[in-house]
């Protein structure tokens, strides 16, 4: 953001000295990308316009004398085609100037940009750019939000922008480290989301009662902690008392303080500033003089107050989120610098649990966009059926790493892979965008064997140093010749496929286990083969589908064969569906793909 001194309105007019940085405009030209569409970034671009209701959102990568956008929603013309315009139309020229996030409720009011043609010309009002970075941290662009009127941007709008760009850096990055790799373009965008574990209640309220209960008598006598909406007013607000007997009236204190605060209030001058208030000798004179009506006055002596202390609950990124007021009767000793510096680290301590928590809603809508914007779509194959499904495990809003995909090679050949990354967070799901592009740019094109396909992925794993572990399986099947159709695959330490035949039987297409990906040392790795006739359908899937704490994976393999068997004559959907519901418990995600020649 400008300072908006004149210093920096001059600055306005030139170029940041930023752009021309050698080392940047290395690392941009490896990423191969330039004024064109490229379906990973347009994607990224189309999840911004949707998760944040804008008109316009961009993946703009910054060079010496323009900017470019692989991916773009919304730009008008003659803009939207030329995929570019010069940095006297680029806001985010300035991020990688700044190298921080830009956010900017109306750009005409900031001297940095107000005299950028991008106004006029694009339309330009409200603008959020978020960083988008090399792995050596240079600023080579920025995800970026655009509104053509004023915009208040919300902290909830820009945590997601921010995490869409932190995935979309993990593209660029991919880009930057499999530079010369044919068909970069068919790479997918990497999914990542924001996803954390929560601790405990994923309730706001909960938390609330279970933090104030938590601090009476340990550290007061009674206390009230309040929790504010956007406008700043409260919205929740929770009391208890030491003495069990006092609950109706610290219930009813809390009732009346949610619209009782006047503009002397304590309470509403921590919200407002965001710093502590310690008032070691208190009345219920202070309380009549920071609230309106004569209930709370009169309900605060009976529960009783001699001191008092009141602390910002803030989120990670410093916002005040709410106040935590602990109060002290008569009797008890008074409140001291102490108590205040313990109260505050607890404030910071709820701020993050609240926040975490008034998060879940919002991470579970972006987590499941994100995840399934990953999917892929099956191709349409002459001679066979594809059908997929992803489902994720019931208690979880996190993001994960399993994956399946399927591509046609340019002989015809269908490559059909499956996986299994460690992790269910969104570095799980980054790494499996990784994997998942590894595959792809590593097999399209090659006739080898798929053992030497996966021995090369192996090698791919350790020579771009990506921290991947993970099973999976990749199959080759080639055309039909004679009515048959070969099937050739090798699987890196995934659950074993399965082929239901025409007339019901099912095959388990066991081999020797083979160690998972990346390993540190290289493994031989080996093909098999099988084949498929008309009617077969090979099937494809993760360990959601067999692996459960009460059993162990063999018997749930076991079982799943004993289902399978007589389903030759299911439509491919409804088999997929009828395996899904087979699930009695969804402990894990579940991936799964089935191919059948026809």
């Amino acid at each position: 953001m400008t300072d908006g001194s004149p210093a920096s309105a001059r600055r306005s007019n030139a170029s940041p000295p930023a752009l021309g940085d050698a080392a940047r405009l290395r690392a941009l030209a490896d990423t191969g990308l330039d004024a064109a569409p490229d379906e990973a970034f347009d994607r990224f671009a189309r999840l911004v316009s949707d998760l944040l209701e804008v008109p316009v959102a961009l993946v703009s990568l910054v060079s010496a004398d323009r900017q470019f956008f692989p991916g773009a929603v919304g730009l008008p013309e003659p803009w939207s085609q030329r995929r570019q315009t010069p940095l006297s139309h680029s806001f985010c020229q300035h991020v990688v100037d700044i190298e921080v996030p830009m956010v900017l409720p109306d750009a005409r009011l900031y001297p940095r940009v107000r005299d950028n043609l991008a106004i006029d010309d694009l339309g330009v009002v409200a603008y959020a750019g978020m960083p988008l970075t090399d792995l050596s941290g240079r600023v080579l662009g920025s995800l970026c939000a655009i509104d053509n009127k004023p915009r208040a941007w919300t902290a909830g709008q820009l945590r997601t922008l921010s995490d869409l760009a932190a995935a979309c850096s993990s593209e660029l990055r991919l880009r930057i480290a499999l530079d010369g790799a044919q068909e970069a373009h068919q790479r997918l965008e990497l999914l990542a989301g924001v996803s954390e574990t929560l601790a405990g209640t994923l309730d706001v309220g909960t938390s609330l009662r279970r933090l104030t209960a938590a601090m009476v008598p340990l550290l007061a006598d009674w206390c009230v902690l309040i929790l504010v909406g956007p406008t700043g007013q409260p919205r929740e607000v929770v009391a208890a008392h030491q003495d069990q007997a006092r609950t109706p009236d610290v219930d009813r204190f809390a009732a009346l303080l949610r619209t009782g605060l006047n503009q002397e209030s304590v309470i509403r001058s921590v919200l407002r500033t965001g710093q502590p208030r310690l008032g070691g000798v208190a009345s219920p004179d202070d309380v009549a003089r920071g609230t309106t009506g004569p209930e709370l006055p009169a309900i605060a002596e009976r529960l009783g107050i001699a001191s008092y202390l009141s602390v910002p609950v803030r989120a990670a990124g410093g916002t005040v989120l709410g106040a935590i007021t602990l109060v002290n009767a008569p009797g008890r000793q008074q409140f001291d610098d102490r108590d205040l510096l313990t109260a505050v680290d607890i404030g910071r301590r709820a701020g993050q649990a609240i926040g975490n928590s008034s998060m879940y809603g919002e991470q579970r809508h972006v987590a499941e966009v994100l995840q399934h914007s990953m999917l892929p779509r099956l191709p349409a194959v002459t001679g066979l059926d594809l059908a997929a499904r992803y489902q994720p495990a019931a208690d979880r809003v996190e993001v994960g790493g399993d994956w399946y995909d399927a591509f046609v090679q340019p002989d015809g050949d269908l490559i059909a892979a499956i996986g299994d990354v460690a992790g269910h967070d969104i570095e799980a799901a980054a790494t499996m965008g990784q994997l998942r592009n590894l595959v792809r740019g590593n097999a399209f094109g090659r006739d080898d064997e798929v053992g030497k396909l996966v021995s090369h992925l192996d090698d791919a794993i350790r020579g771009l140093r990506l921290p991947i572990a993970a099973t999976a399986t990749l199959v080759r099947i080639r055309p039909e010749r004679s009515g048959v159709r070969e099937v050739t695959w090798c699987n890196a330490g995934h659950p074993p496929a399965l082929v239901v035949r025409a007339g019901g039987a099912v095959d388990v297409l066991e081999a020797a286990p083979e160690p998972l990906l990346g390993l540190a040392r290289p493994t031989p790795r080996t093909s098999r083969s099988t084949s498929l006739a008309t009617g077969d359908t090979l099937l494809l899937y993760t360990d959601g589908l067999v692996e459960r704490r009460d059993r162990s994976i063999d018997d749930g393999l076991a079982e799943l064969v004993g289902r399978l068997t007589g389903t030759d004559g299911l439509p491919l959907d409804e088999l997929c569906d009828l395996l899904l519901a087979s699930i009695d418990r969804r402990e894990d995600d579940t991936a799964l793909l089935a191919v059948r020649a026809r």
